[in-house]
């Protein structure tokens, strides 16, 4: 399945879920700009993840619908590439890696294997736009974009930490 999202300027706000075809397929709300607060909306406006991080921690959790937490997003310390890490409990432990200065990302499962991948789409004066592709069986796509919006979360906040 392949979707398109962003994320709005000052991080704040209700913004579309498209599907390859440009048709909308839920939508994401940005809750706060002072704080990466999300919830992923279905098509029919069906509450399905958020995610946030955690009270003092740079970890971002994702939550189900019924608010339970399904995975912990965190980063892996590196020189040359940025790397995450998605902890999805039984489901498995997911690597997420991009080359030092590329917008694209791999996220494999404990065998190496590449079951999803997104991009960043946008440019420098914009704010992120993604592309998703996934083919995993155990991690839904809305999943994924809360996953994804995760990454960018941690990435704004280190960038943000650097700029202090």
């Amino acid at each position: 399945m392949e979707l398109y999202f962003k994320d709005n300027f000052f991080n704040a706000g209700e913004t579309t879920i498209m599907d390859a075809n440009g048709a909308s397929a839920g939508t994401i709300d940005l809750q706060s700009m002072f704080s990466a607060t999300l919830s992923v909306y279905a098509s029919d406006h069906r509450l399905l993840y958020s995610g946030k991080f955690r009270l003092f921690s740079s970890k971002w959790e994702v939550r189900d619908a019924a608010d339970s937490i399904i995975g912990v997003l965190r980063t892996r310390f590196t020189f040359f590439s940025k790397r995450y890490e998605y902890d999805a409990g039984e489901r498995g432990l997911f690597q997420i890696e991009s080359p030092a200065f590329s917008y694209v990302y791999s996220i494999m499962d404990t065998s190496g294997k590449e079951v999803a991948s997104f991009e960043k789409t946008s440019t420098w004066l914009q704010s992120g736009a993604f592309r998703l592709h996934n083919l995993s069986t155990e991690l839904n796509s809305y999943e994924l974009i809360a996953v994804v919006m995760g990454v960018h979360s941690i990435q704004n906040e280190a960038t943000n930490t650097a700029a202090t």
